[in-house]
């Protein structure tokens, strides 16, 4: 399978959503989600790292992660394209890679206020790729 991400639905924000063979794979496929709400995450560059952790009882509430990546973003004034996420027990470690915000090159749509738990899941389909998905507040 190739993981993939994809957007859906929700009344008057976005839902994100990842889809991948591993929970770490899914989630590094909701941050490039997240980065495809505000631009196309083929025109940022992965040429900054930034460590990113957190932890919590179970995989949804790791999805918690989407509101560290938000404030790194808005607080380093970057945008991330790539990531590396590996999660063991209830700690998530991953590594955003990205460039700070070029507002020509970019060409931001949207400013994400924060995720938050509507919708949010983090489950293995029948198929056996792992799903993770919650809606951003824009």
């Amino acid at each position: 399978m190739i993981p993939r991400w994809e957007h859906f639905e929700h009344g008057a924000d976005i839902g994100i959503r990842g889809i991948a063979a591993s929970p770490g794979e899914a989630f590094e496929q909701i941050a490039v989600a997240l980065t495809a709400v505000i631009t196309d995450p083929g025109q940022v560059a992965a040429v900054q790292g930034v460590d990113i952790s957190c932890q919590a009882p179970d995989l949804e509430l790791l999805l918690d992660w989407i509101n560290d990546l938000i404030y790194q973003m808005a607080v380093r004034g970057m945008l991330f394209s790539r990531y590396q996420v590996a999660i063991q027990n209830d700690a998530l470690r991953a590594k955003a890679f990205g460039e700070p915000i070029d507002r020509k090159k970019h060409q931001p749509g949207v400013e994400i206020k924060s995720a938050t738990f509507t919708e949010l899941r983090a489950y293995q389909n029948s198929d056996q790729h792992w799903i993770v998905q919650c809606v951003v507040d824009v």
